[in-house]
């Protein structure tokens, strides 16, 4: 018998793992199966677009760990800094020109000294900086409450830069050479930290953020209602409007990325970095430079994402969780995947809907579905859906 079971194991294994998933189907179809085929189209649909601001958010912690190694635990805080940034700046009619300049100022000041710091006093890397400081601070601060789209974009930019170049500069480009597990501490402490900064400075009640309004009635967006498919679907699906323009709005974002990642120098530099530093260096590269810059480009696609949950669900402290519940997807897109980070992201949100809608609890969608779909994931395939199979030798 055992030399059977040894000779056989991985026909017995996959056989095992086939008589899982067939029994989890069969418990999934038993719990539908009551359901109306509206219900589960609705919730389908639901799952495809939250999956994909979920996917934007997987984006961000896979370009840091395909850039360094390094899994950023502190994502999903900044998500909130993005986020309460742009509330302050889209909410408030007229923006102070002294802060406006100040933020401003620090984002230049730390751009040009990332760059490079010790030609920072050479005349045309100052004027460089001023013509920047002002620029910045006109779009942060020109005309009134009509151009607070352009306050807010502005606001947003600026802080996320600032924030992701500040993160890289003080806490993670310290411990270059030090175990890769002290810097993913290091970003769990940095998550600590940006969630006191943003109870310090906006508080733990939930705001409210109205960019998905809309512009005649000065409210939310009426449900989007598939009447057509009413006797096909023996009932009416329900569509929430916020979530369809957040779904495009990531995808435009992810889009963005990808031809900024693929078609411009920098992003050919992170690229190279990304796949080996020390050949990247010995090219002539500045690896800290491109390191400091994917820093601050994760830190703009979390407040992209910060932005897009909070106008769709409501914006407090706690959309840093989704952070924590985006893990799985990426895992499961791999941990080096761009692409797989998109899969991985609507997969998830796919899982989460349908697991709320079999249990009726929202910790069974969010807290249990994912990670259970993970494990079974990684149990086959360790290295994710798309990620790249490393050999060592040694």
């Amino acid at each position: 018998m055992t030399e059977f079971i040894h000779k056989n194991k991985r026909l017995l294994t996959w056989a095992l793992y086939a008589g899982a998933g067939l029994a989890l189907i069969l418990l999934i179809g038993d719990q539908l199966a009551g359901l109306k085929a509206a219900r589960i189209v609705q919730t389908l649909i639901s799952g495809v677009l939250v999956g994909g601001v979920y996917g934007l958010v997987a984006l961000g912690i896979v370009v840091i760990n395909k850039a360094s190694g390094v899994f950023n635990f502190a994502h999903g805080w900044m998500m909130v800094v993005g986020g309460m940034i742009f509330w302050s700046f889209f909410t408030v009619s007229e923006i102070s020109l002294i802060g406006a300049g100040l933020l401003a100022a620090a984002t230049m000041l730390m751009v040009m000294s990332t760059v490079s710091w010790r030609d920072l006093r050479q005349p045309r890397n100052i004027k460089i900086t001023i013509a920047g400081i002002a620029i910045l601070t006109l779009l942060m601060t020109i005309g009134g409450a009509d151009w607070r789209w352009l306050h807010a974009l502005t606001g947003t930019f600026a802080g996320a830069i600032l924030t992701g170049l500040a993160v890289e500069r003080f806490t993670i480009r310290p411990l270059i050479g030090q175990p890769l597990f002290t810097a993913v501490l290091m970003t769990l402490a940095v998550a600590e930290v940006l969630h006191g900064v943003t109870q310090i400075v906006w508080g733990t009640v939930e705001l409210n953020l109205p960019v998905f309004v809309d512009p005649q009635t000065n409210s939310r967006f009426r449900p989007i209602r598939l009447d057509a498919f009413k006797d096909a679907l023996d009932g009416v699906a329900i569509v929430r409007v916020e979530l369809v323009i957040a779904f495009v709005l990531a995808l435009v974002a992810f889009v963005g990325f990808l031809l900024f990642f693929r078609y411009t120098s920098v992003g050919l530099a992170m690229r190279a970095t990304s796949e080996d530093q020390q050949l990247a260096q010995s090219v002539g590269l500045r690896v800290r430079v491109i390191l400091a810059i994917t820093w601050a480009v994760a830190a703009f696609l979390a407040s992209i994402a910060g932005v897009l949950q909070g106008g769709a669900v409501g914006l407090s402290l706690n959309i840093s969780f989704v952070a924590l519940r985006v893990f799985p997807a990426v895992l499961l897109g791999g941990l080096e995947s761009i692409s797989g980070a998109l899969v991985g992201g609507i997969i998830i949100g796919i899982v989460e809907q349908f697991g709320t809608l079999i249990n009726s609890s929202e910790q069974m969608g969010t807290n249990l579905a994912p990670y259970v779909v993970l494990m079974v994931v990684l149990v086959i395939r360790p290295d994710g859906l798309f990620g790249e199979k490393r050999i060592e030798r040694i």
